[in-house]
């Protein structure tokens, strides 16, 4: 018996969090659907997303982003809506289930789901409490349209219903699959030469990779010995926040102690060379993978403490959560895990086993099932001790 066809719809083609979990819904999706993923154009995530054996296809769509609040970026928005209306519709004929899709910043599709008669589920993975307000109800756009309404976090709930109480109240929480990875390395057991930090994510002023910089000079300055991974890149349009971040880095003499891995589909051999992981967000975190998959991997970690971080990383043993944007502060929190490094190597390693229970993809695509309004067969949850080499 065929199952029934249903689209996604995701506003990008990376490799990055909101990327990645992306590929989970649709595999999630496709354990009850025939699922075709919509793209507005090439990139990594293609192939990602086939080799589950999932249809793409592209088609243009406009996104919601800040640059749609000046007249340049508003035109261009208008224009992908115009251009991208047939396709979609085309589409959204062609997917009698309906359309899933993966974010709040493509309000276009629920509106043409509804003109083809279509269903529609929002997924929202944003929670900016900083973004203009006129941004923030323009995104409400795409849930107050929706048939259903899905969130990565009660954080991420909250935020939506300041600005759109109605859909917020019909919303659910589904916190994200984070796969594991095949085997932990566990922490080296002396901290024998720097102490080795690492940062994960976007290179951008709201993602706070600056924090972690002057951190490390801090620490430096204090005499702990340590060095600092900056994996990951620009969006487009933030080279020049690249550029400064090197001129600062070169200014403060740190170019020995600072390297730029630029961005990496696999971080687990990073994390396995890393001491400690810094997750030094300035700006509102939805939710907050990376934080996962330090705990995952094994590593003492350091999150600000606000928004959907604190909730990622809720209950976990020897994370520290700090005031984000304070320099001294992380400096702080990386001192006193290599200070007592035996009980910071010991809790990370503790913490593995409830991360697996939490996140396993199992456990995911049930809620997602039931979230969307799909009856998930009972699945057991994996609640075996993790591998370690």
């Amino acid at each position: 018996m065929s199952r029934p066809r249903l689209l996604v719809a995701h506003p990008g083609a990376e490799l990055y969090g909101a990327d990645r979990m992306l590929v989970e819904s649709a595999t999630a999706l496709a354990t009850r659907f025939d699922v075709t993923v919509a793209l507005p154009g090439p990139g990594p995530l293609v192939a990602e997303l086939e080799a589950r054996g999932l249809r793409v296809e592209l088609c243009p769509m406009p996104v919601l982003r800040n640059s749609a609040l000046r007249p340049r970026g508003f035109l261009r928005l208008v224009a992908d809506a115009v251009r991208g209306a047939l396709p979609a519709l085309r589409l959204l004929r062609a997917h009698p289930a309906g359309v899933y899709v993966s974010t709040l910043t493509l309000p276009s599709w629920p509106l043409l789901a509804r003109l083809a008669g279509r269903r529609s589920v929002d997924h929202v993975h944003e929670a900016e409490r900083s973004a203009p307000r006129l941004l923030r109800r323009g995104m409400a756009l795409c849930p107050a349209l929706s048939d259903r309404v899905v969130a990565n976090s009660r954080f991420t709930l909250d935020t939506l219903a300041e600005v759109s109480p109605r859909p917020a109240r019909r919303g659910a929480v589904v916190h994200n699959a984070v796969r594991a990875p095949e085997e932990v390395v566990p922490p080296r057991v002396a901290l024998d030469g720097p102490v080795r930090l690492l940062y994960v994510g976007r290179l951008s002023p709201r993602k706070g990779p600056q924090v972690a910089v002057a951190a490390l000079r801090d620490l430096l300055d204090r005499g702990v010995d340590a060095s600092l991974t900056l994996l990951g890149s620009v969006f487009p349009g933030y080279e020049w926040f690249e550029a400064e971040l090197r001129t600062t880095v070169a200014g403060a003499g740190l170019e020995e102690r600072v390297t730029f891995a630029g961005f990496r589909a696999d971080v687990w051999p990073h994390l396995a060379d890393a001491d400690v992981v810094l997750v030094p967000s300035v700006g509102d975190e939805s939710f907050g993978n990376t934080a996962v998959e330090a705990v995952l991997a094994a590593r003492p970690l350091v999150v600000s403490a606000h928004s959907g971080l604190r909730e990622a990383v809720d209950g976990y043993p020897g994370v520290q959560a700090v005031v984000p944007g304070r320099p001294e502060a992380w400096a702080d929190a990386v001192a006193r895990v290599a200070a007592d490094w035996p009980a910071a190597r010991a809790a990370a390693v503790a913490a593995v086993a409830a991360a697996r229970r939490r996140h396993t993809p199992e456990r995911f695509t049930a809620e997602l099932l039931a979230a969307v309004g799909v009856p998930a067969a009972a699945v057991p949850v994996p609640v075996a001790a993790p591998p370690f080499g």
